[in-house]
């Protein structure tokens, strides 16, 4: 089985704001087990860098003034990932700046993503802290830069070979079954939520 673990820096938290992608990291995985191969890439947003932006990756506009446009990259992304699995951690993020650039791109990101946040829920329940900062906390794993795309992917990449075992001990043994319980699990928070939202007194 071939995956690939992924995750990208952006100039913010809204593709619909005029947010764009920075940075793009993501590492081969086969049976689980990093291959070597990795992608990186820098991406010019044509747009300035916000100043909360740069106090977390540290990438300013200056150093991306010269290099490539998404555009430019994204049919070798595109081809990296072939017909693996995404694995990236808190998913929702990274997809909808990914699947915003889709129809200008000719591109679709339409196959399966394993949320690794959504697996450590899974397992841990929903009161634990799930950030990818206490995850390396929690496993003892390095990571030499964070908010660096390809180090954050490494890191990840290092936690989901955590899960596994954990995973198949609750019979959970294929992506297919996994992505179906951490989905439904999601779900159901979900609707718990808006449940007891609505049984709520009012002020």
């Amino acid at each position: 089985m071939r995956e690939i673990v992924m995750d990208t820096e952006t100039t913010g938290l809204d593709p619909a704001h005029g947010h764009r992608i920075v940075e793009i990291g993501a590492v081969e995985l086969l049976n689980h087990m990093p291959t070597g191969r990795t992608f990186h890439k820098y991406i010019n947003p044509k747009r300035d860098m916000p100043a909360e932006a740069f106090a977390v990756h540290g990438l300013s506009a200056e150093f991306l003034a010269d290099k490539p446009l998404f555009a430019d990259v994204v049919d070798e992304f595109v081809d990296f990932i072939g017909d693996a699995r995404l694995v990236i951690h808190n998913a929702s993020f990274d997809m909808k700046f990914l699947t915003l650039k889709e129809a200008a791109a000719g591109v679709r990101f339409d196959g399966p993503v394993l949320d690794t946040m959504l697996v450590s829920s899974l397992l841990d329940g929903p009161d634990e802290d799930h950030s990818l900062d206490a995850l390396c906390e929690r496993y003892g794993v390095a990571v030499t830069a964070r908010h660096s795309a390809l180090a954050d992917t490494i890191g990840t990449a290092r936690i989901l070979l955590h899960f596994i075992d954990r995973l198949e001990a609750k019979g959970l043994t294929t992506f297919g079954e996994v992505m179906k319980a951490t989905n439904m699990a999601a779900e159901l928070r979900h609707r718990g939520a808006v449940v007891g939202h609505g049984t709520g007194t009012g002020g």
